[in-house]
C-alpha cells in the first residue's frame, strides 16, 4: 500500500463558542456559521485515513512531497521526518499540523486492518471515567461569573453522573483577572456545593508567580482538591520544581510547553511536577503521545491526558498507568455539549449514567462524520 495524495476538505459548519482576545473559549451569543477542515490521506488501495484540522497550503508545500509514495504503515518514520522538517519551518509546520497527519495515518491503519485504533495500540480498557472540565470564567450572568455560579454548575455536573470536576477560572482579558482570592473562593464554593466525596481540580491563570501559585495550592490542600494544573509559566521548570517541593497537592505539568515528549522527559527526571500532562495536539500526534505515556510508565509517574476527542480517548484506553480521567469539555451552563455539530452524526464521547465515556469499536479513530452534509457544504 502506498500513499497517493493528501488533501484538505474545507466546509461550512455551525459554531457555538467564540474565543476572546487571549484565545479562551466562551459561549457564543447565538449559533453562527464557521469553517472547519478535514485532512484526508489517500492510498492506491482505496483505503483513506482522516482527521480534523489541517491547512491545504502548508500540507501541499511541506508535507505532501514527504508522504506521497510512502507506505502509510511507516508512521514512526513519517513522524520523525516531519519532526525533523519542523526545525526550519517552525513558523508554519506546527505540532497541530503534524498531529493532523499523524492521526490520519492512525485512522488509515485502523480502517486497513478493520480494527479500532485503541486495539492497534494494545488495549487495556474500553471505558474511562470522565471529569467535567469547564470553560474559563466569564462575566455572563447565570454562567461562570461568580464563585456561586461555579458551585451551581458543579452540582449539576455531579447530578449528571460525573465523578470529578475541574474549574478553569477567570483569565485576561477580563479586566480584574487574574485574582488568586477569587480562584480560591470559586474552589471553596464548588467544594461546598458537591460535598466531600467528588474529586476536584483547578486549572487557573497560567502565569501566576511563585507566591500566588503557592498560596492557591495551600488553600486547595485545605479544600481537599485532587490536583492543581499549570499555575505558572511552564518555561520556568525550576519554578515548578520549587512549587512541587512546597505543596502536598499534586502539581500537574507541562501541558502546553513546546518540545513534545522530549520536554516531558526532562520534567520527569527533574521531578518538576507530580503528574505529567500531554494530549495529541500538544505533542504532535498519537505517536509521540504514546511515547510520553511510556516514559511516565517507566518512571512511575501518572500521566493525565489533555483534552478530549477520539485520539486522546484511544490513548487512555491503551495505557495501564493513570490516566485516571477523560477530560470532557469544555463545558458551560449555556452550551449543550451533547448536541453534535451538523458535520457529525454523533459526538465521540457520550457520557453514561455512571460518568464513564466508552470508546467506539468502529475501525480507525471512530469519527462519525456526516459525509453527505460535509460534501453539500464544501468550501473550494
Amino acid at each position: 500500500m502506498k500513499i497517493t495524495d493528501i488533501t484538505v476538505e474545507r466546509f461550512k459548519t455551525t459554531g457555538r463558542t467564540v474565543s476572546d482576545a487571549d484565545g479562551h473559549g466562551h459561549p457564543a451569543p447565538e449559533p453562527y456559521e464557521t469553517t472547519s477542515s478535514i485532512t484526508k490521506i489517500h492510498t492506491d488501495e482505496g483505503v483513506e485515513g482522516v482527521s480534523m484540522g489541517g491547512g491545504a497550503d502548508l500540507l501541499n508545500k511541506i508535507v505532501k512531497p514527504l508522504l506521497v509514495g510512502r507506505d502509510p504503515f511507516f508512521r514512526e518514520e513519517i513522524w520523525h521526518l516531519l519532526n525533523e522538517r519542523q526545525r526550519l519551518h517552525k513558523g508554519s509546520l506546527s505540532d497541530r499540523l503534524i498531529c493532523a497527519v499523524d492521526l490520519a495515518l492512525w485512522d488509515l491503519a485502523g480502517k486497513a486492518t478493520q480494527l479500532p485504533v485503541y486495539k492497534l495500540l494494545g488495549a487495556t480498557r474500553t471505558s474511562v471515567p470522565a471529569y467535567a472540565s469547564t470553560m474559563c470564567g466569564d462575566e455572563l450572568s447565570g454562567g461562570l461569573s461568580t464563585p456561586e455560579e461555579y458551585g451551581v454548575f458543579a452540582k449539576a455536573c455531579q447530578d449528571k453522573g460525573y465523578p470529578a470536576f475541574k474549574l478553569h477560572t477567570w483569565q485576561p482579558p477580563i479586566e480584574w483577572a487574574p485574582d488568586p482570592k477569587m480562584d480560591v473562593a470559586a474552589c471553596a464554593a464548588v467544594r461546598e456545593a458537591v460535598g466531600p466525596d467528588m474529586k476536584l481540580m483547578l486549572d487557573p491563570f497560567h502565569f501566576y508567580d511563585r507566591h500566588d501559585a503557592c498560596f492557591i495550592g495551600r488553600e486547595l490542600e485545605n479544600l481537599d482538591y485532587y490536583w492543581i494544573e499549570e499555575p505558572m509559566d511552564e518555561q520556568s521548570m525550576s519554578s515548578y520544581k520549587w512549587l512541587t517541593d512546597q505543596l502536598t497537592i499534586p502539581v500537574v505539568g507541562p501541558e502546553t510547553m513546546e518540545g513534545k515528549h522530549f520536554t516531558r522527559a526532562e520534567w520527569i527526571v527533574q521531578n518538576a511536577a507530580d503528574i505529567s500532562r500531554a494530549g495529541v495536539g500538544d505533542v504532535g500526534g498519537l505517536t509521540p503521545l504514546m511515547k510520553t505515556i511510556h516514559l511516565c510508565e517507566a518512571h512511575g509517574v501518572r500521566c493525565e491526558i489533555h483534552g478530549g476527542g477520539p485520539a486522546n480517548l484511544a490513548a487512555l484506553c491503551a495505557m495501564r498507568i493513570p490516566g485516571e480521567f477523560y477530560e470532557r469539555g469544555l463545558l458551560h451552563p449555556f452550551v449543550d455539549y451533547d448536541e453534535p455539530p451538523p458535520h457529525l452524526r454523533s459526538i465521540a464521547d457520550p457520557l453514561d449514567d455512571e460518568g464513564n465515556v466508552t470508546i467506539s469499536d468502529e475501525p480507525g479513530l471512530g469519527w462519525d462524520f456526516d459525509w453527505d452534509w460535509i460534501q453539500a457544504h464544501r468550501v473550494d
